[in-house]
């Protein structure tokens, strides 16, 4: 009694819900066996045959392959595509393959050579000496994919149920409408479809292998019972036929009664299911070594003339399969790859057979029936009491409709298997599945893109995270460098600042290794400037005399003489700075640096113009004796001066405002001399040589040469005694440029007049004791003018700060009184003019004091005995009578100058003195530009 209860409980099945009972249609096509097809002209195999990517391409075009020969290779998912006949690889592309989308993919095109040879198939007999891993290997190569329409690679599908799986289910329901294609190959191939279950099942080592088949296919039942025989390893079960019983879940329920869990998969309960045509294509690829190149496919239909099941090779075109089958196309004819609910119309009959393709349907117009409008939803519920998935059609219609994505995926859009059986059911003619597969689409393509977002910013903060981590590590390895620093390098540092903290107190003198400080460096590069400019002055005075044209000896010796003054004055200066190199002063640095690029520069010049009036200038004996005595002159008065102010910088302590004051009259002095040296050549090359009267400018020479050295000492000795008044040196150096200018003036109407006139033996004679005369008193104008120039200078910011603190309106009352003594001094240097002319011609009759007014006006009183001494060797040829008028006029013009200067001196006020030094840089701003007007009018 108890086994007959297990018996029962072994036997039992269970139902599902929902489902419908279609016309089945299959009688078209199960009563005619199986057979062979001619081999078409062409296979396109596609690289793409499942679940998963392509495997990659080993092959060409124009490779020779036999049948078995993989195209392609791969791992997990990648499963292998493999020629279906022997003969030549014509082309790889893409080419339109079996998918709703008709969308191209990659695919192998093969010309068949028509001898249709295998490869060498290495099968074994009994399975049983390979390992399960040997066996799964096996089966991968071989290519094998379900065959019952979802495609999932078998080796990747067993690789998940090794240690799960406790029951083995074959479908063998095949419970869509016009497919025979199992029910076919159970009737001809039955022992070669168990033989794969056993393999299946030891692979597995499943407990139990159930076998399910719909009760409508009687003639598979009876080839399956006679090949098992009395074994009860597989068992058999008999299903009651309901659409969709061959689905997946629907048939684990009818046989074993478990429900396979919402987004789980039946190996979660135990339960793995394998295709009947899958389990023959296991017994092919193990037992007799043949990879998967032909599947069985249904050809049906009121189209075809002869339906019926043949081996159908992969990549053969669909065109080929029905042209042998009688396909009688009709107008507006469609084909159905699939059955009519789960299948898809082809785009063009070119399209290759897969290992999917179960089922080619060419139904006729009265099958199809009229095409029926979509209507909309009557909410009459029909889908959902068909929905073998207990799902909520309508709500997912809806859903889909909206693009609402969210409340798709809530109500479990993933779980609908496509099987058409709410589509079936609407009275309203809704393409239920086209939606439900579109919005699926949707979902995977959104979900594809947040897998690659996720990864995107996994990879990210990996980045993130491993830059931190370096960072730490770096700080650490930091830190640890940082602890590392021994005692001894301490002390060394120590040392080290311990050295150098000496070198600051002990100072420059007492520690020479130490690095100088700025205002050192800076005196030692200054004087390796001037050390270098004298080389560079004393290789230039060697090479150039060479390279000049042959000239007078005597004036090559005036020129040798030049330079060796001019080197020994380099020298003198390079001495000087080496010795106050050790007690130096910044400052004063400074000043001493200026003024020897001052003095380099001048040198340069007046070398350049020396030369440059040479090449220009006819060579005379007796001007050059001249111009060597006055550059003898210079020579000596700048070495003079160069030891007087080496001497004072030596003895006292250098004051900024000192420094600045002589800096300021070294560049005076040097301005002063190249401007007479210019007037003076240019004067010299302009007018012609007279034997006497380049005599007379020779004394001239002399005597200002020595007149302006012993100014220099003088005022140089002033300068160092005593102390500078502002005030006074304001009136000072206004007098001195007032007598300059109208010295200057005054002589360069005697030149210009000379130069106009002929010479006459007594007048050239007066003329000349005059020259001498103005330009003594010229000489002693300069020095006192040098002289009030240094201090106003020295007391320049004193009468700034004075000046600044004045009142606005008595530095306007300044300004006008300075402007008019100049503009009267020019109209007296007009009048002066004019009266020079009224002279030079009234001279040749009879004596007159007006005659002489111009020339004596100018001339003080202590220039009277100095005049009528030069004038002593001429008295033979001058009248004493004229001689005396002269003097007399002469004296008393001076006097009556000197009287006028004292008054205009006592008269000025005290505020006026105040403001003496903002008014006398005016007054000789102005002056200068009066002396260059007048002698642009001269």
């Amino acid at each position: 009694m108890l086994n007959l209860l297990n018996i029962f409980r072994k036997d039992k099945i269970w139902d599902f819900d929902g489902g419908i009972h279609p016309p089945e249609m299959k009688t078209q096509s199960n009563g005619t066996p199986l057979r062979q097809l001619p081999l078409a002209d062409r296979f396109i195999i596609p690289l793409k045959q499942h679940i998963g990517h392509e495997g990659e391409l080993c092959v060409k075009p124009g490779d020779h392959v036999l049948r078995g020969q993989p195209l392609t290779f791969g791992a997990g998912r990648m499963l292998p595509v493999h020629a279906p006949t022997s003969g030549v690889i014509e082309a790889i592309g893409p080419h339109m393959t079996a998918h709703p989308s008709g969308l191209a993919e990659i695919s192998v095109f093969i010309v068949p050579d028509g001898e249709d040879r295998w490869i060498e198939r290495d099968g074994v007999a009994d399975y049983r000496q390979l390992t399960r891993e040997e066996v799964i290997k096996r089966i991968h190569l071989a290519g094998v994919a379900g065959l019952g329409g979802a495609g999932f690679p078998t080796a990747t599908k067993l690789k998940g149920g090794l240690d799960s799986t406790r029951t083995l289910i074959i479908n063998a329901a095949e419970c869509e409408p016009y497919i025979t294609a199992d029910d076919r190959l159970m009737q001809d191939c039955a022992e070669e479809v168990l033989e794969g279950s056993r393999i299946l099942a030891w692979v597995l080592q499943a407990e139990r292998v159930l076998i399910g088949i719909e009760d409508n296919k009687p003639q598979a039942i009876a080839a399956l019972k006679r090949a098992l025989g009395g074994a009860n390893d597989l068992q058999l079960r008999v299903i009651p036929t309901k659409y969709p019983s061959g689905g997946a879940k629907q048939l684990t329920k009818i046989l074993t009664g478990k429900e396979v869990p919402h987004g789980g998969r039946s190996s979660d309960i135990g339960v793995l299911m394998q295709n009947v045509g899958t389990a023959w294509a296991v017994k092919r690829a193990i037992i007799d070594g043949e990879p998967l190149t032909e599947r069985v496919v249904t050809l049906t239909g009121e189209a075809v003339a002869q339906p019926g099941n043949v081996w159908g090779r992969l990549g053969t075109p669909v065109s080929h399969l029905l042209h042998h089958a009688g396909f009688q196309p009709q107008p507006k004819q469609m084909v159905i790859m699939g059955g009519p609910l789960m299948g898809f119309t082809l785009p063009a009959l070119d399209v290759p057979v897969v290992k999917i393709t179960n089922c080619l349907l060419a139904p006729s117009a009265s099958e199809m029936g009229e095409p029926q409008q979509e209507l909309s939803c009557i909410r009459c519920s029909a889908c959902a009491d068909a929905c073998p998935a207990n799902l909520l059609p309508q709500q997912l219609y809806w859903y889909s409709q909206g693009a609402d994505h969210d409340k798709a995926r809530a109500y479990h859009i993933e779980d609908c298997i496509e099987c058409g059986a709410c589509a079936w059911v609407c009275p309203s003619n809704i393409p239920l599945v086209q939606y439900y597969r579109q919005e699926k689409a949707e979902l995977r393509a959104i979900d594809l893109e947040a897998k690659r977002t996720a990864e995107a910013k996994a990879r990210f903060e990996a980045r993130q995270a491993r830059l931190e981590r370096e960072k730490l590590a770096r700080e650490a390895r930091h830190a640890q460098a940082k602890r590392k620093v021994s005692a001894s390098e301490q002390d060394e540092i120590a040392a080290a600042l311990a050295r150098v903290k000496a070198k600051k107190a002990t100072g420059i003198e007492d520690n020479a290794d130490a690095a100088p400080d700025n205002a050192a460096a800076i005196a030692q590069r200054e004087a390796r400037k001037a050390l270098a400019r004298q080389r560079q002055a004393e290789k230039q005075a060697e090479t150039e005399p060479l390279s000049r044209q042959a000239g007078d000896p005597r004036k090559a010796a005036v020129e040798a003489a030049i330079a060796r003054a001019k080197a020994k004055k380099a020298q003198q200066e390079q001495d000087a700075e080496s010795q106050a190199a050790d007690g130096i002063d910044p400052r004063k640095a400074a000043v001493e640096a200026a003024i020897a690029r001052a003095k380099a520069k001048k040198a340069q010049q007046a070398q350049a113009t020396t030369e440059s009036a040479d090449a220009s200038e006819a060579v005379d004996p007796r001007k050059a004796a001249v111009e060597a005595a006055v550059a003898r002159a210079k020579a000596k008065k700048a070495q003079q001066a160069q030891a007087a102010a080496e001497s004072a910088d030596a003895s006292e302590a250098v004051d900024p405002r000192k420094a600045a004051v002589e800096a300021a009259i070294a560049r005076a002095k040097a301005k002063k001399a190249q401007q007479a040296q210019a007037t003076t050549e240019n004067a010299d090359a302009s007018e012609a040589v007279d034997p006497r009267k380049a005599a007379v400018e020779a004394a001239v020479a002399r005597a200002k040469a020595k007149k302006a050295q012993q100014a220099q000492a003088a005022t140089e000795s002033a300068d160092a005694t005593e102390a500078v008044d502002p005030r006074k040196a304001a009136v000072e150096a206004a007098i001195a440029r007032a007598k300059a200018k109208k010295a200057q003036q005054a002589q360069a109407a005697t030149e210009s007049a000379d130069a106009s006139e002929a010479v006459d033996p007594r007048k050239a004679a007066v003329e000349a004791a005059i020259a001498r005369a103005k330009a003594k008193k010229a000489q002693q104008a300069q020095a006192a003018a040098e002289s009030a120039d240094a201090s106003e200078e020295a007391a320049a910011p004193e009468n700034a700060r004075a000046a600044e603190a004045a009142d606005a309106r008595k530095v306007a009352v300044a300004d006008a009184v300075a402007r008019a003594k100049a503009k009267k001094a020019q109209q007296a240097t007009a009048e002066k003019h004019h009266a020079a002319a009224e002279a030079e011609t009234e001279s040749q009759s009879v004596p007159s004091t007006d005659a002489m007014t111009p020339e004596s006006e100018s001339v003080p009183l202590a220039a009277a005995e100095p005049e009528s001494a030069d004038a002593a060797p001429v008295d033979a040829l001058v009248d004493a009578r004229k001689a005396a008028i002269e003097a007399a006029v002469a004296r008393a013009k001076a006097k009556k100058a000197q009287h006028q200067a004292a008054e205009s001196a006592d008269t000025d006020d005290a505020e006026a003195r105040r403001k003496a030094a903002v008014a006398a840089a005016v007054a000789r701003a102005k002056a200068r530009k009066a002396q260059q007007q007048t002698g642009l009018e001269d």
